[in-house]
């Protein structure tokens, strides 16, 4: 998928996390999280995982991470990851079934 504007999904309540996705050139990350020192790969790996499994080649990602787990992080960056690509909900298969 092709990053074409700025989107935003999540929030900065506690156990969610705040994703910007915004276009770039590669992937640069950047991850601002109370839990870094313990979760910090795991976060980074979760994000990257779903932005490859998006096929997302070149964007600037932005997480504000308040202790959320996983299945919410993945969550979060694939909804940013289509709203900055402008697709609605209908019709999308959303979590594994994309490939």
């Amino acid at each position: 998928m092709i990053i074409e504007k700025s989107a935003i999904a999540g929030t900065l309540e506690s156990s969610d996390v705040q994703v910007v996705v915004e276009p770039g050139t590669g992937i640069e990350l950047s991850i601002e999280s109370s839990v870094i020192n313990q979760y910090g790969r795991q976060i980074k790996a979760a994000i990257l995982e779903t932005l490859d499994r998006l096929e997302v080649k070149d964007a600037k990602v932005t997480v504000v991470d308040k202790g959320a787990l996983d299945c919410t992080i993945k969550a979060r960056v694939e909804c940013a990851v289509y709203r900055s690509c402008g697709k609605s909900a209908a019709g999308l298969p959303w979590g594994a079934a994309i490939r």
